[in-house]
């Protein structure tokens, strides 16, 4: 009996294909390829700039009391001599197995979302050859980047603890799980989303950017054609890469004070926490904020405004590569996995 039915499906689906309607097993797939498309591009993208990540992220949570890093190139020389080449991409793994799934996810959602918006946009304006606008892009893409983000977020914080670890720090998370699993002993579940409001704030502007001006820009570039830069109604991969660029200066330049100030509230409440955080001695001072504001109050009273933007340089050389790498990547592997649909209609 079983097989009958699944005769008589396929013999639907095959009828569906015949008329020019997809079936839900081509919907299926294409769902899938469309995951694994985004998961590449996160994986690959992240890995290519893992030393200038974690920079970034130790420049935006040492104690300002006992500086061991001032700067990208003298940070980077640093680590290479205390820690050697594998200290350069430190919680790398972990970023990986966080950004392959927010990726997947984040432009899987982006795809959905701009579709959802276009059709009551269409709805609304009577309009059924309308497109989306910058602005409905940008909100698709902050619908994308919560879902991702609030999807992924446990392994984001313990990621950021394990970055910051040194050979001399007095406790070592082992992996993923080790620290996921102390976080939730020592601290409570609560603390897995610690940062989270900030980080949501911020991904709204930062997301929503990148698809915005991204999609936007190449709208822009195919309809105008300024230098000859189109093709066959196609633009070449340096020039979206261009595009991907500008999205990822533009986004990051935004959200980046709520980033840092993000790390900072996920250091909070960490026993033994490594030193880079804690500061050695006397300069020994624990980290206590008791909520976004006022981890902004106490930065910017204690540090300083440019507090804000630490880290900014190595985020920006990271963040320009690594928004276009994706982007690129993305659309590339689906376009090997035969996956029909663009970012956006």
């Amino acid at each position: 009996m079983a097989s009958e039915t699944k005769i008589v499906n396929l013999a639907e689906e095959a009828k569906l294909a015949s008329e020019g309607v997809k079936g839900p097993t081509y919907a299926f797939t294409t769902i899938c390829k469309s995951l694994v498309a985004g998961g590449v591009a996160g994986g690959v993208s992240r890995t290519a700039v893992a030393p200038l990540e974690r920079m970034k992220i130790l420049l935006q949570v040492q104690n300002p009391h006992n500086i061991k890093y001032n700067g990208t190139i003298q940070g980077l020389k640093y680590i290479w001599r205390t820690e050697g080449f594998r200290g350069l991409f430190k919680g790398n793994g972990t970023n990986c197995a966080r950004i392959v799934p927010n990726s997947a996810v984040k432009f899987f959602s982006y795809e959905q979302a701009s579709k959802g918006i276009l059709h009551l946009y269409q709805k609304q304006t009577g309009n059924e050859d309308a497109q989306l606008t910058p602005l409905l892009r940008l909100g698709a893409g902050a619908c994308a980047g919560i879902i991702a983000m609030s999807a992924t977020y446990p392994m984001d914080m313990v990621r950021g603890r394990i970055t910051v670890q040194t050979e001399k720090s007095p406790y070592h998370y082992r992996g993923m799980f080790h620290a996921l699993s102390t976080v939730l002993r020592e601290e409570g579940p609560r603390a897995l989303y610690k940062g989270w409001l900030p980080s949501v704030i911020g991904v709204i502007p930062y997301v929503g950017l990148n698809f915005a001006v991204y999609e936007s820009l190449k709208d822009w570039l195919i309809k105008s054609n300024p230098l000859g830069l189109v093709q066959d109604s196609e633009l070449s991969v340096t020039t979206r890469l261009a595009c991907g660029a500008t999205a990822g200066t533009i986004g990051q330049t935004v959200a980046y004070p709520l980033d840092v100030i993000r790390r900072r509230m996920q250091m909070v409440g960490w026993n033994h926490a490594a030193s880079v955080v804690s500061g050695n001695g006397r300069g020994k001072v624990p980290l206590e904020y008791n909520g976004m504001i006022d981890a902004f109050r106490k930065t910017v009273r204690y540090e300083g405004f440019g507090a804000l933007y630490k880290g900014l340089v190595p985020n920006s050389v990271k963040v320009v590569p690594s928004i276009a790498i994706a982007f690129v990547t993305y659309e590339v592997v689906k376009d090997i996995l035969g996956v029909e649909i663009r970012i956006s209609d």
